[in-house]
């Protein structure tokens, strides 16, 4: 089959791209509006992108239906931080909630039941309940375009990070089958990244 994405629906689009690039780790943002309102987001485009300068990127994309842009977008704009908090399968079902559209100005961390926290270097909260959470200025904003589907990359500089001694193994490396991290993956579904579904190989020189 040969698909020819200018031929489709935005929708249409998304559920193929999505459903083949996956599964996706899933950055739980905290951002503040300008009046210092917390806000809280799930984006599952988002990946860690280098080390030196360490550098995570995620795109809270404008939305299809609509052409609108999100919070958490236009947070960053005006306040140029967030705390990037890892998804684990303990708290995926909060994580989710927090994608509801609320009004703006609601706090999420109230909705969801998740625990505020301050940061260290920057303004916005941390969640409590993450075991991992970065603290992360704000680089750039690319936009990739103008229409409804389209990115926005939030170019992110870890400034700090917090690591729960209770996902170390005995020589202080993340383990997986403590950390319990959960993935994004096409339409409804998620997937485990511990237990069974890990598997080691080694590089070949």
């Amino acid at each position: 089959m040969k698909i020819d994405p200018a031929e489709l629906s935005i929708p249409e689009r998304q559920r193929i791209v999505t459903a083949a690039v996956s599964p996706r780790p899933i950055a739980l943002a905290s951002t503040l509006d300008k009046r210092g309102n917390p806000n809280l987001s799930p984006f599952s485009f988002f990946n860690v992108f280098g080390v030196n300068p360490t550098t995570l990127i995620f795109s809270p994309s404008r939305r299809g239906r609509d052409n609108t842009t999100k919070d958490t977008y236009e947070n960053v704009k005006k306040v140029p931080e967030v705390v990037i908090n890892v998804v684990t399968r303990e708290i995926v079902e909060l994580a989710n909630l927090s994608s509801t559209e609320f009004p703006h100005g609601v706090n999420e961390f109230l909705e969801t039941g998740l625990t505020m926290v301050p940061s260290v270097k920057v303004k916005p909260f941390r969640v409590k309940e993450s075991p991992v959470q970065f603290e992360c200025k704000v680089r750039q904003v690319i936009e990739t375009g103008d229409q409804g589907g389209a990115g926005n990359l939030v170019i992110c500089e870890i400034m700090m990070m917090h690591v729960d001694d209770s996902v170390l193994d005995e020589k202080g490396f993340i383990d997986p089958n403590k950390i319990r991290l959960v993935g994004r993956m096409g339409g409804d579904h998620y997937c485990e990244a511990f237990g069974p579904a890990i598997f080691d190989l080694k590089k070949q020189f």
